[in-house]
């Protein structure tokens, strides 16, 4: 048995304002039946990264886990600094403490969750050092 990857979804508290954020910051396009319950973003390949909203919503509580983040997405940057900015403009926030902040940068995004951005060629050449 083989199962395809479709669809990732997160809670939020409005769907909408987290799609239009995710897709400004990756270039992918908002999902045509976006609305108030449930919107999206699709990626070339079809895979939708999805929110929708939940009542009562809390963000995960990152890097305390007293709301621990039950997931988060990666991504890969060609500039730490430049994504780290252009996102905050966007809504996200950068908290500290940075674990690794020369090779990827832990961001929330306005919904509160977690997520990686990364340079793959500062990761390469750590890996080769």
């Amino acid at each position: 048995m083989r199962m395809k990857l479709t669809a990732i979804n997160l809670d939020c508290a409005d769907p909408l304002a987290l799609a239009t954020f995710y897709a400004r910051a990756t270039g992918l396009s908002l999902h045509e039946r976006s609305d108030g319950d449930f919107a999206g973003i699709v990626g070339e390949q079809g895979l939708v990264i999805g929110f929708q909203r939940v009542d009562g919503y809390r963000p995960p509580s990152w890097p305390g886990q007293d709301v621990p983040p039950q997931l988060h997405l990666d991504f890969d940057v060609d500039d730490l600094d430049e994504a780290a900015a252009r996102l905050v403009e966007w809504g996200a926030t950068v908290p500290e403490p940075q674990p690794r902040p020369d090779l990827w940068r832990v961001v929330l995004d306005p919904a509160g969750h977690p997520f990686c951005v990364s340079a793959p060629k500062k990761r390469r050449a750590e890996a080769r050092s």
